[in-house]
Order: C-alpha cells, then structure tokens, then sequence
C-alpha cells in the first residue's frame, strides 16, 4: 500500500533505522516457532539506553518534554492462608511461587471470610492469583459433592480475549488439580455443541457481561444447577465499567444476584482492578453490595523510565492557517519501527481501530525497507476482527513470533504479554488509570522497562506533556458510574421481569428510581401488573431492548462489495461517523472505501482502495434546556446542571492527508438528525463579565466557541471519560438562558455523569482549561488548544485571547470549591418538561459534537 510519506530530508525515523538489519530479538517466551531461524538472545537492554537511542536522531531530542523515573521497590511476602488446600498451594508452588504476597493473601482471606473484596494494585502485582487461590480452593471442595459439583465459580471479563486469555491460564494451573477444576470459555465465540457441556458439567465459567445479559440470565432454568451452587463471582478490570457501559453492567450484576437469591445461592464478589480512588466505593456501586477494599500493592517493581513525548511542528497549515504537528500516529509507527529494529519486543496502545491498522501499516512498509523478514514481525490488533482472527494474533503473540503490536484497548486489559520490553502511547488514553495500564504491560516479570507517551495534536495532551505533575503527582481518578439513570435500569428492569416476574421486595435491590420507571413501563404496554408482581408481556426478548456498551441499535455490517464477504461490525452509534458514504474504513491492513451506507438494513458496502487520505466526520449541534436542576452563582455568572435535548447531524467529512493531516478537501454529506435526552453542564455570562473581559459582540462568539473547544478537550483529566465521550455547544445568545452560553454534555441517553462531575470539578477543570489555551505557543489558535477534529463549524469563528480572557473573569467568581457541600440554589421557575420533550425552535450554535 502507498502511502504519502514526508520527503527523506524531513523523515528523521529514516536516521535510526540506517543500522545493519537484526535477525535477533530480545528473550521471548518459550514455545516461540521452531520453524523460524533460530536466533541468539541479547541481553536486555536498560530502559535508559534504549530510549537514548531513541532519541538518537535530529531533533529527536527536543521532543522529549519531561522523563520520570520509576526506581525498583521491593516486595513483601506473607503465609499462606491456613483455609487455602494444600493442592492449590502445591499448584502454586510449582509455578514457582513459593510465598503470596501481602495483598493476595489478604484478599484471600477476606474471600474464605465471605466478604467480597476488590484488590486494587499495580499492572501485574498478582490480583489473579488473589482471587484464584480461595476460587480454587472452593472448587475442590465442592468437587466432593455427590454431583461432583457443589461449588461453581462465574468469571467476567470486560473483553473475549481477556476471558481466553484468563481460561488458558487457569488450565495449565490446575493441570496437576485433574478434572476438580474445569474451566470453560462461555461467549459467542462458543460452538453450539459445547454449550450444552459448560451448562451442565463445567464449574468455573469465564465469560463477558454482554453473554450475561443476553444468554445466562434469559436462560437462567437451563443453568439452574450452576447458580444454586454459585459461591463466587470474580469481576476483573472492574476499573473498565465506568459511564454507560459500567451503569448496565451494574444492573446485570443486580439481575444476576436477584436471580442466585431465587436458586439460594448468595455469591460473594471479587473485583480486580488498576489503582483507582475509592476503589471500594466504586465496586459498591456496581455491585450494589458492602466491597472490603485491599489497596496496598506489596509485589515488586522493576525500574520504569516514563518519557513524554512531543512530535514537532510541520510546515503545513492547517485550518484558517494553524500551524500543524506531525500526527501521533505517523510518530508512534516510526518509533515502534525504530524499536523493532532494535529487537525491543513493544506494544504500541492507539485509541481507535483505525489508527492501531494505520501504525501497523506504516511500520510494516518501514520495516521492509530495512529487512523483508521484519515486516511480518509486526501487526495490528484491535476489536471488531473474526474470532479466528484474533485468537491467531494472540497465539503469536504469546508465542514471541510477534515482535511489534499496534493495539487498542482490547490488549490493555490484563493479557499476560509477558517479556515486553517497551510501551507506545499513542495520545493520553482518557484516564490515569488507563495510562498506567497500559504502561504496566511492560517489564511484567519485575524487569525494568520503558513508556514513551506521544501527545495528539490535542488540548489535553499538549497540557499534560508540559505539565507532568498533572500525570505522575496527581492520584488516579475515581470510576463514574450512574446505575439510576432511567435510560439504563428501564430495559433491565424489563429483563427482570422476563427472567421472574418482578416484585415489589425486588424493588430495593435495583434502586429508588424504579418506582418512577415501573408506571412509565405499564403505560407502554412494556410491563404488565398482576395481583403483586410486574411481569413482561411481549413475545420478543426483552433482554434485547438495550445494548450493554451504550451504543444502542443493531451494529452495522461492513460488507466487502462485489464479495459479500463480512469484514466486522460497526457500532450503530458510531457508524453516521466512520461508514458514511465516502469513508475511508481500515481493516486487517487493508484500506476499503464505502461506497454506501444503508441505514435502514444496517449495511455498510465496502470496496478495496488505496487513497492516500483518512476522513474526518464533522456535525452540528442544537440543545434545549429541559430542567434546570442546580445552579450555583459565579460572581454575576450562574454554573448550572440538569436535563437537556440535543439534535445532533453529521453533515460532512474531511479528507487528511495520511502522515502529515494535511486537510486535502471537505465533502457535504446528507445524514438524518439524531435526537438525544441527556444530562449536562453550562454555565453563563452577563454583559457586565463580557466588558470587563473586553469581549465584543464581533469576537463574543468566537471566544466562547473556543473556550467551549477547550473544556471538552481537558475534561478528561477530571472525569473518566474520553474526549468522545461527551459534546458541546456555545451560543452567543440562548433562548433558555437568554445569556452567552457553553454547554458541555454527556453524548449517552440519559447521562453518564461526566456532565456531573464536571460540575463537581468546575473550578479546577476550567482552571486548567484557562492555562492549557494561554500556555500554547501559537498566535490564534490550533489544535493543541482551542481547535477540534470534530467541530461541525468548521473551527470558525475562534478567538484564542478572548477565551483566555473571558474564562479569566468567569474563574474569578468562582466558588472556593465545588462539591456536594457547596450552597447550591434551585432556580425559580426551573424549566418544566416540554411537550414531547423538545422546544419549538432550537437554537443553533457552534459546537463539537
């Protein structure tokens, strides 16, 4: 595939890659293929060296904004637990592990106390092991049972191939267990004909809650001997269950112990998770249970050198003459290039799917220039490929037979890559949590290791490489989660009630805001009340009426033209976005074309091509103000909170030039408008706040348009959201508010409480959003701080200086702090509920949508 590269001058990645071509690679995992030339091993590298050498070539240097050292800790051992039998202790030990450390001994014994328990420690301190031994242990003893299986276990993982991934392991640890423990993947990737065997035989059962959701629990009679015997259920990478995806999982989770009360079974939760805030306050709301938090990290570390990264200023200009930087992607392929060359076995984490095949790509052809065999030694992995597809991948990886990964978070969860030498960042992931992570893949047998995170042409990213202590002095952020949100629970209560009719003591265990919901239900004909008891009255499934992952509808099918071949799925939410008509769609290495997008059937047409752009969908925005329900005066300002209507459109695309972002052209697209009921945030300004900030009509818009760009993109850094996540609007002059206004908004049906937290935040996020615009060094504006990849107005109109001013003013009436406590005032006359929820005009304002 051709792709338009930067001339030699300026492609410094050309500089470190004029070495002689390596057959070699550092240590890999044992049962690496025979069939390749067998190589001699080097020694490891030090994370130091390997990223001076990275740093080797002209101006490589200057990108490095900040290094931070991670020195080596030491770990802790404890006994080991005296309930533990003395077989799992055996299996461990053979292993090679002769002690547990603190923390998992501790879990472990809040597990056999009936406690559930979440184990919050670093990237590979042992949390599987610290749920493993009482799970185990629990599972022989119920393998004495006449039926052999007296005790069951339900594992969740967030992904198909974590849960895989977990099943490999657990199998080759019990080997020496026999057939006490069997271990069994459950998801849609199962064949039909073992499905029957893991209902009926199978005692520790991995699967994934969107299989929860649509296959256990509506089938709950057919699982009825499994979930008697249920005493465990294991919750890994609970951190993942944030937003909307996490508030469904919450109530999954409600339907599965509603569901174990009526078999008598009362499972105790064990919950693995990254380090978070308040990691038991987190697992509590998702489980709805009391959660024993054990926090204290007692495995050894290997030394991290954490390097951030800055890629440089290009000649280009982009919109209204911005000055442009080279792009994350183009930036990260030449350093996971650089690496493979290096033999550093390296996972390159990218934010879409489309930017993981693109480094993929564009690492491949670079490598091939320097030896052919390297290139094959480098791939992409990411949701959305065929089941084969990825097992394939995670086989080779394992294997050693991979010596680059470009990945999205599908990898991030908890596989044992084990021998990773290096970590790629491609942009700040959305979270703290989520960069260490992705970090922690690296050095996971306690050797040293290097990160490298490589700042987008982004506010937020720009910020944190210029400002590290907002990354390494600050804690990670708590998990946000609304399992009340009435978008979410309505459809589970429905399942509910097509699992067993729902009763008013059921009412309690999925939450206050059910009594509310459960007449809405009756009155379209959803839900039926008999005598004491709720029960579902249609034909259809009911646990279809919602998508777990918050996207809502049926996926979209992307569809090889010509073939009819089946190349994966596209959210229907996403899909308006990234398969409109005009596309560029990446897939497996190869780049397609769609040629048309079939709402109604769900079908995206695809054809193979090779141009040499990406495309960028751009919407606008209309919001109207439902209900007002807190706000709290900002000097002559107000900071408000509450329910809004959002009309959304996708109305065209940008064409990117690939490497350089060169924007190529623009095509007008003709899309419907979706409609969205969601929670969020705005505050206002008076006239008076505009003249002191010296804000005329002639910029007004522009300066709120550009703050409002701004917000969006440093929100992240206070909620755990992603930039995508969450929407804005700025209108000089709203009807609602009869005030200049911004809106920033959760994009989710109903809210996901980022909006609220933002809320909380208000005073330090919009700080931050203050000093991320005022410390750019361009003159009027880019995207490293007011302009937005997604902005539906073109970025026009923007006026940097008075963002800056205007948010200035605002920031000095501002509360000292904005939490819980704060004095909040409910407006007079808050605005009622429209009729059939929309105002007759909508404004239209500038926005990112």
């Amino acid at each position: 595939m051709a792709f338009n590269h930067l001339p030699a001058g300026v492609h410094d990645a050309l500089v470190p890659l004029s070495v002689t071509p390596v057959t070699h690679s550092v240590p890999m995992a044992k049962n690496h293929r025979s069939d390749r030339p067998s190589t001699q091993p080097v020694s490891r590298l030090a994370p130091r060296t390997v990223l001076d050498r990275l740093a080797a070539g002209p101006s490589r240097a200057s990108r490095i904004t900040h290094t931070e050292h991670l020195p080596p800790r030491a770990g802790r051992h404890a006994v080991w637990p005296d309930r533990i039998r003395s077989e799992v202790i055996a299996a461990v030990q053979a292993c090679g592990i002769e002690h547990p450390w603190a923390h998992q001994a501790r879990a472990a014994e809040h597990a056999l106390d009936g406690e559930s328990v979440v184990v919050a420690t670093g990237t590979a301190s042992g949390k599987s092991l610290a749920y493993l031994m009482p799970v185990l242990s629990t599972l022989l003893d119920g393998s004495e049972a006449p039926n052999g299986r007296g005790a069951t276990a339900l594992y969740l993982a967030p992904t198909k191939a974590l849960a895989a991934d977990q099943c490999r392991s657990v199998k080759e640890f019990s080997q020496s267990l026999g057939h006490s423990v069997r271990p069994a993947v459950y998801d849609g990737d199962t064949p039909v004909e073992e499905r029957e065997w893991v209902r009926q035989y199978a005692n520790y059962v991995l699967t994934n809650p969107d299989m929860l959701h649509r296959g256990i629990l509506p089938s709950h009679p057919r699982w009825s001997s499994f979930l008697k015997s249920l005493k465990y259920v294991v919750i890994d990478e609970c951190h993942t269950y944030r937003g909307v995806f996490g508030s469904h999982v919450a109530q999954v989770l409600r339907r599965l112990r509603r569901l174990c009360a009526r078999y008598g079974a009362s499972p105790v939760f064990l919950l693995a998770s990254a380090t978070a805030a308040e990691p038991s306050v987190a697992a509590g709301r998702l489980t709805g249970l009391p959660v024993v938090e054990v926090a204290d990290d007692a495995s050894p570390r290997g030394e991290l050198v954490f390097a951030l990264w800055e890629p440089p200023l290009t000649e280009m200009q982009g919109e209204k003459g911005a000055p442009v930087r080279r792009t994350a992607t183009a930036e990260t392929a030449d350093l996971l290039t650089d690496l493979a060359v290096q033999g550093i076995r390296t996972v390159a984490f990218v934010r879409s799917r489309r930017g993981a095949e693109l480094i993929s790509v564009i690492a491949q052809e670079r490598l091939a220039e320097v030896d052919r065999s390297l290139a094959r030694r480098v791939a992409a992995y990411r949701g959305g490929y065929l089941p084969e597809e990825r097992r394939a991948l995670e086989q080779a990886l394992h294997s050693g037979e991979l010596l680059g990964l470009a990945a999205t978070t599908a990898l991030e969860l908890g596989i044992d890559v084990s021998g990773l030498d290096a970590v790629l960042i491609a942009g700040y992931p959305g979270t703290r949590a989520s960069l260490w992570q992705q970090a922690g893949r690296a050095g996971r047998a306690g050797q040293g290791a290097l990160a490298v995170l490589v700042a987008r042409d982004d506010p937020l990213d720009t910020f944190l490489v210029h400002h590290p202590e907002a990354l390494f002095d600050q804690p990670v952020e708590s998990t946000v989660l609304d399992p009340d949100n009435p978008y979410v629970l309505a459809p589970h209560l429905c399942a509910a009630a097509a699992e067993l009719p729902l009763t008013e003591e059921d009412l309690e265990l999925f939450g206050p805001a059910c009594e509310e919901l459960l007449p809405q239900l009756e009155a379209a004909k959803l839900l039926r009340r008999r005598t004491k008891a709720w029960h579902w009255t249609r034909r259809e499934r009911a646990a279809d009426l919602t998508d777990i992952r918050g996207g809502g509808g049926r996926p979209v099918q992307v569809v090889e033209e010509g073939t009819g071949r089946l190349l994966g799925t596209v959210d229907e939410g996403a899909a308006h976005s990234t398969v409109h008509e005009g596309a560029v769609h990446l897939h497996q290495g190869r780049t397609y074309l769609v040629r048309s997008l079939d709402l109604e059937d769900s079908v995206a047409l695809v054809q193979q091509a090779s141009p040499p752009y990406a495309t960028v969908a751009r919407d606008t925005t209309a919001i109207t103000v439902l209900e007002t329900d807190i706000e709290v005066p900002w000097g002559a300002g107000r900071l408000c909170y509450g329910s809004v209507e959002v009309t959304n459109q996708v109305v065209s695309f940008l064409r990117r030039r690939l490497i350089t972002g060169e924007v190529l052209g623009e095509t007008k697209l003709d899309l419907p408008p979706r409609t969205l009921r969601t929670r969020a945030v705005w505050w206002t300004v008076t006239e008076d706040q505009l003249d002191e900030a010296r804000i005329n009509p002639e910029i007004l818009g522009g300066a709120l348009h550009a703050a409002e760009h701004a917000s969006i993109g440093m929100l992240p850094l206070f909620a755990t959201c992603d930039r995508w996540d969450i929407g804005g609007v700025s209108i000089p002059l709203h009807p609602d508010t009869l005030l200049p206004t911004v809106f920033v908004y959760d994009g989710h049906p109903g809210g996901a409480g980022f909006a609220e937290r933002a809320f909380h935040t208000a005073r330090a996020w919009l700080t931050a959003t203050r000093q991320a615009i005022a410390s750019c060094e361009c003159e009027a504006g880019c995207p490293s701080c007011i302009q937005s990849p997604k902005c539906g107005n073109g970025n026009d109109p923007l006026h940097k200086r008075g963002a800056v001013r205007l948010l200035t003013v605002l920031l000095r009436g501002a509360p000292e702090e904005q939490s819980e406590g704060v004095a909040l005032v409910r407006p007079e006359g808050a605005a009622e509920e429209r009729e059939n929820g929309a105002s007759l005009v909508r404004p239209q304002g500038t926005s990112e949508g």
